[in-house]
């Protein structure tokens, strides 16, 4: 058997009519000879058949609609304009799905699964939003005595009751939009309801886009950091900026470091009680900030700047992450979790605000060590459309590494986002509180099948000072988000629980 799904010509039409007539169990056909000529000549791409054998024996017909044009729930005949198709338009943003039907011999073959999958590819390759088309129900006059069109649908979508048309839609990714009325005049079986389906293409780009559109493909570069001691400011500086002249010369859109990574700029305050140092400290992280952001632009990346300490105008002190964006722009994160340690040995005050940040990369977050060990965060991130969270982190021995680690993987997995984390590494004898460093960069995935088997996608070697350099695709998580074997955001129970801000 040879099976075909290709364009639809006009010399298919004595086996099209024939196709017809054996769906519509002789009722008459629908289509003349005029209307396939019409549709083929103003939108050849969207009209479909399949061919077995030779001989055409399904067909899906569709035209492009703009949607803020054409009222999408009037009846049919409205949406096809009786007929002329003058609702057509090559500018539209939306596939509208006018017919598909199937001879009868060859249902079994599941051929409207085909032209379905053949529709949204096209939807793909003409930057279309979905594919929105009226569905009838053939089988709710068998239901309508006891039952509303809604209560209906949502039997058939529990499985409860089987509709040859809505059970097929339901099972190749269609959504009721919403349920028409009046649809089709006189279609009895349907008592004249109908639903409006919509399908999303995932890979929609709008059409007006920004000077720098957002990049699907990302490399981010982890800096896994060596705590070493500095002559002075400047020198330091020279470090961090042999690391960001590295990590871009490979096309890095990303530069992550480690939190707390400035703190050998400590050694001098080293007689001071730790809070009094960590303050001195402080007063260089503007300084450092400013510098940071000059690299981003010259270097043409992203900077994470790790972490650093800042005193706001209150005297409290913060541990603060700066995103400084290649465009010259700075944003800053609030470590909102304050550890133990950080109380005691700093009197560090947590931060107030969590949010996304809008890059030329799409969305990021970022968590500061001990927040990524709060997964309330996390998906709040998620909700705002975070794609990749960066977690600059500082843990002295292994345990305190390991809750990093697994929860920072959770995140991902639970979020179905990336995870990029970074710590430091060796020791600093002279500066007290930071002796000793245990880390092991890592960049996570989600868990399913187009990501790595352990949802690890690249891990940096422990304790040993270097860098790592991973490429993350977005359109796989976009792919997951409505295709996954399981769909961790989707099907929460958002009517038994919720996570929110509360400010």
């Amino acid at each position: 058997m040879d099976i075909q799904v290709r364009k639809l010509s006009l010399k298919d039409y004595n086996d099209l009519i024939d196709s017809m007539n054996q769906a519509y169990g002789g009722v008459g056909s629908l289509w003349t000879r005029n209307h396939i000529k019409d549709l083929i000549g103003m939108f050849p791409d969207g009209q479909l058949c399949v061919e077995v054998d030779g001989r055409v024996v399904a067909c899906a017909l569709a035209i492009v609609i703009d949607t803020q044009k054409t009222d999408i729930t009037h009846p049919y005949r409205e949406i096809i304009a009786e007929g002329t198709f003058s609702t057509h338009d090559p500018e539209g943003n939306v596939l509208y799905g006018i017919e598909v039907f199937v001879h009868p011999e060859f249902r079994d073959l599941r051929l409207g699964r085909r032209l379905y999958d053949a529709r949204k590819e096209l939807c793909e390759h003409w930057n279309l939003k979905g594919i929105l088309a009226g569905g009838r129900l053939p089988k709710y006059h068998e239901h309508a005595d006891e039952l509303t069109p809604r209560q209906y649908i949502e039997k058939v979508k529990r499985k409860e009751i089987y509709d040859p048309a809505l059970t097929f839609q339901l099972a190749n990714d269609f959504h009721v939009k919403k349920i028409l009325k009046n649809y089709l005049p006189g279609d009895t079986e349907s008592r004249e309801y109908a639903t409006l389906l919509e399908w999303n293409n995932i890979y929609y780009e709008p059409k007006t886009r920004a000077a720098s559109p957002t990049k699907k493909n990302i490399r981010l570069g982890l800096v896994q950091w060596q705590m070493r001691t500095f002559r002075d400011v400047q020198a330091f500086h020279e470090q961090v900026e042999f690391f960001v002249d590295a990590v871009s010369g490979y096309g890095a859109d990303f530069v992550l470091f480690p939190e707390f990574f400035n703190t050998p700029l400590m050694e001098p305050y080293n007689h001071l009680p730790t809070t009094e140092a960590m303050r001195e400290l402080a007063k260089l992280t503007e300084q450092t900030q400013q510098q940071i952001q000059q690299l981003a632009v010259s270097y043409n990346v992203n900077i994470i700047a790790g972490s650093m300490p800042f005193v706001d105008e209150a005297n409290k002190l913060y541990n603060v992450s700066y995103l400084c964006h290649r465009n010259g722009k700075t944003e800053e994160y609030r470590k909102v979790h304050i550890t133990p340690n950080e109380t005691k040995y700093y009197g560090m005050y947590g931060g107030d605000e969590v949010r996304v940040f809008d890059t030329d990369c799409g969305k990021v977050g970022i968590l500061i060590c001990y927040d990524v060990e709060f997964p309330e965060l996390g998906r709040i991130l998620a909700d705002q459309g975070m794609q990749i969270l960066f977690v600059p982190f500082l843990t002295d021995t292994q345990n305190g590494y390991i809750r990093v680690r697994n929860c920072a993987q959770a995140r991902a997995i639970e979020n179905e986002c990336y995870v990029a984390i970074a710590g430091s590494v060796g020791n600093l004898p002279k500066v007290n509180n930071m002796d000793i460093q245990y880390a092991q960069s890592a960049v996570f995935t989600p868990s399913d099948f187009a990501f790595p088997n352990n949802a690890v996608k690249a891990e940096a070697t422990p304790n040993t000072e270097m860098v790592l350099v991973v490429d993350v695709d977005l359109n796989l998580l976009k792919e997951l988000n409505q295709y996954g074997t399981v769909k961790n955001l989707f099907d929460r129970r958002k009517d038994l629980y919720r996570v929110s801000l509360n400010k």
